[in-house]
């Protein structure tokens, strides 16, 4: 079973940046794909960026591209973990929310930005951007 792990949230002015981190470990394959969604307060969750295992396939929703940037750590040996990072610049008050990265073990299905799809979320961390 895969773990998932978020960190890097917080307070930010309109403008500003932040860098969220999800640690996974536990992985029984090495092929996967990893996303980040958001939930704002009284909504549904929505997809905001995604990445294939390699790094070579990137994803994001149309209200992020341009100022959202996810990316992974080096590929090591180790394929049983990784961390994926999700760099938010220009950040905007409507961008608050508890952002959560999930794990889509099912690579060979293809990419997806349903949540749905995915097989393991993370606890969540809250970003708020403050006007």
């Amino acid at each position: 079973q895969v773990q998932l792990v978020e960190s890097g949230g917080g307070l930010v002015q309109a403008g500003g940046s932040l860098r969220l981190s999800c640690a996974a470990s536990g992985r029984a394959f090495g092929s996967w794909y990893m996303g980040w969604f958001r939930q704002p307060p009284g909504k549904a969750r929505e997809f905001v960026a995604g990445i294939s295992w390699s790094g070579g396939s990137r994803y994001y929703g149309d209200s992020v591209k341009d100022r959202f940037t996810i990316s992974r750590d080096t590929i090591s040996r180790d394929t049983t973990k990784n961390t994926v990072y999700l760099q938010m610049n220009s950040l905007k008050p409507e961008d608050t929310a508890a952002y959560y990265c999930a794990d889509k073990a099912s690579y060979t299905t293809g990419w997806s930005h349903l949540t749905r799809d995915y097989d393991y979320w993370g606890q969540g961390t809250q970003v708020t951007v403050s006007s």
